[in-house]
């Protein structure tokens, strides 16, 4: 499976629309393994884009700090999952963490 994560200064972004880079990581939930983590500069944010744009790089799931319910709907209609309210932490220990079952996600940042 493809894991993509937003990112502010190689961490987590807290706000899902205003991340610098995405990190889309390999991940095996079978052997909870990490394989390759490519860093993607995203288009310019407009609504429907990144949903568009990371189905076509194969993402299954989006692991984000947060996120606005219109968004995570247009992710659902691009059949990408979608986590919020997940920790500042770096891709690999936030994908480590989700492929153990141990990820604890708060609330959504983004509250619109």
């Amino acid at each position: 499976m493809k894991i993509a994560i937003p990112l502010y200064n190689g961490r987590l972004s807290a706000h899902f629309g205003h991340c610098q880079q995405f990190a889309v990581v390999d991940a095996d939930p079978e052997t909870r393994t990490i394989g390759q983590v490519d860093l993607h500069n995203p288009p310019a944010h407009e609504p429907g884009v990144l949903p568009r744009w990371l189905a076509k790089l194969g993402v299954d799931l989006v692991i984000a700090g947060g996120m606005g319910q219109r968004a995570q709907q247009l992710f659902s209609a691009n059949g990408i999952d979608v986590l919020t309210g997940a920790p500042d932490n770096t891709p690999e220990q936030l994908v480590e963490s989700y492929l153990a079952g141990q990820l604890a996600c708060g609330p959504n940042a983004c509250d619109h």
